[in-house]
């Protein structure tokens, strides 16, 4: 009798760990404006990042990661949604009618500037699954109490409402509704990541056995720039390399470094860091990079080289962005992973890890990227950006950051339409990931097809254009 139920035994001795496991803890990280290069251990020389670096070492390295968006709320809509922008209609921050009117030789596609609250966010799916989950920082998605984090599947919040930036500055008191002012001095990043440490504590003190979603989007390093006085003037006594010398900004990426090792010591601390998946990424390039003919472009404030371009572009350094994930037994310590993957991959890939059930009616864009993280590979498919509205250059007339424009990445070829002239540009990001060579003329067929395979998908997803001004709006 025994002999024969010995083998059914030993089955179910094999599977019962993966069927007990409990799903891990999860820690979204994502800085405001911080490129691609900003971090030590993607390339900074002079921007100290010791407590990311760490985080890279025990983990795996993205090299290949792209936000939805090239500024803000597009990127945190995609986030939550797991939909491209012609789905939710965030494609900006405002208004797509940007800059002034008389250069502008569209119009511009009507931008929504609160997440539709039909759509089944991230935080609520993974809340539908057994987790608690809390928000610390930048919501940009719409105000409280109608259209804040605590209506979208949020438990918790901490200073998250409709701002893009810290209302009151970084220093307290912050002006801010949704976060009680600390002492005089105190820096919002400080704060941000000390409440959710403090979370993280209380809730394995009194729910250890209930998954944690901590979601924290620091407010910076998005402007203004303001830095501890201190930790600014020994950037200024330091030599600075290439393009990376703003002392006040790398004060506050270190600033901001220090807030991610207060929040993974306290996983340490409460002995829960081996079972908890940490994601850090930023939600789109750095400001600056940019370039110009006319010289009415500014300097900007980081950057993002190798890249080219920066926030508001569809260029590189717009849209492609530093990410580290951390999973202790499923990366391999000190990995890289060059995959492209973009932000509405996050929801199915979490949803994933935490065995949460997607919602059946809800439209999904991006594909769980899980297999990535255990050294498997991806199959190749298409990327998309489509971004019909303008965004002038800061404080200057007569240029842009982007005007209505497109992009569709395919393997290492990538195409971008500028929707005013029809001007496209054909780059092979793999050997020129400057993107320094435009090959539309010398490449016409894979330039046929990418136009394809946009134009197929605007179709798809019902993305609107900007339209031609008549005689009498000129």
């Amino acid at each position: 009798m025994f002999s024969r139920l010995l083998p059914l035994l030993i089955l179910i001795a094999t599977l019962a760990p993966a069927a007990l496991s409990a799903p891990p803890h999860i820690v979204l990280i994502v800085a405001d404006d911080l490129g691609f290069s900003d971090l030590a251990c993607f390339g900074s020389g002079y921007y100290r990042t010791p407590h990311l670096d760490r985080l890279a070492r025990s983990g795996m390295k993205f090299t290949s990661t792209y936000t939805c968006g090239p500024n803000c709320a597009p990127t945190r809509a995609c986030l939550m949604s797991g939909q491209y922008s012609p789905r939710h209609g965030i494609y900006t921050v405002g208004s797509g009618a940007r800059g002034p009117a008389r250069l502008r030789k569209l119009v511009p596609v009507a931008n929504t500037t609160v997440l539709d609250s039909k759509i089944v966010t991230l935080a609520e799916t993974l809340r539908a699954a057994g987790y608690t989950t809390a928000h610390f920082g930048k919501w940009h998605l719409g105000p409280p109490p109608t259209a804040g984090p605590r209506q979208q599947g949020f438990d918790i919040n901490f200073g998250g409402n409709r701002t893009g930036s810290p209302r009151g500055g970084y220093f307290s008191p912050y002006r801010n509704p949704q976060l009680k002012d600390g002492p005089i001095g105190e820096h919002l990043t400080d704060r941000l990541s000390t409440e959710a440490a403090g979370v993280i504590r209380q809730h394995v003190r009194k729910s250890a056995d209930k998954p944690l979603f901590i979601y924290l989007p620091f407010y910076a390093v998005h402007t203004p720039i303001q830095a501890k006085p201190k930790l600014a003037a020994e950037y200024a006594q330091r030599a600075t390399v290439g393009g990376h010398k703003n002392a006040k900004y790398a004060a506050m990426v270190e600033t901001m470094d220090s807030g991610v090792g207060r929040v993974l010591a306290a996983l340490d601390e409460m002995k829960i860091a081996d079972n908890t998946l940490v994601i850090f990424t930023s939600d789109n390039g750095g400001l600056g990079g940019y370039t110009s003919a006319d010289r009415q472009l500014p300097n900007g404030i980081t950057d993002n080289a190798p890249l080219k371009g920066g926030k508001g572009m569809l260029y590189e350094g717009g849209i492609r962005v530093p990410m580290i994930v951390r999973w202790p037994g499923h990366t391999r310590p000190g990995s890289s992973c060059s995959t492209p993957v973009i932000t509405v991959d996050f929801y199915p890939t979490l949803a994933e890890i935490a065995a949460a059930a997607l919602p059946e009616k809800q439209t999904r864009d991006g594909v769980s990227f899980t297999g990535l993280l255990r050294g498997k590979s991806l199959p190749e498919r298409p990327l998309f950006w489509h971004f019909p509205g303008y965004l002038q250059a800061y404080g200057r007339q007569g240029a842009w950051r982007t005007t209505p424009a497109a992009a569709v990445r395919l393997g290492d070829w990538k195409l971008i339409e500028f929707f005013e002239d029809g001007r496209r540009e054909l780059y092979h990001t793999g050997r020129d990931i400057g993107e320094t060579k435009n090959l539309v003329e010398s490449e016409p067929e894979v330039a046929a097809r990418l136009l394809r395979l946009m134009i197929d998908w605007r179709k798809r997803t019902g993305a609107p254009m900007p339209t031609r001004k008549d005689d009498g709006a000129r």
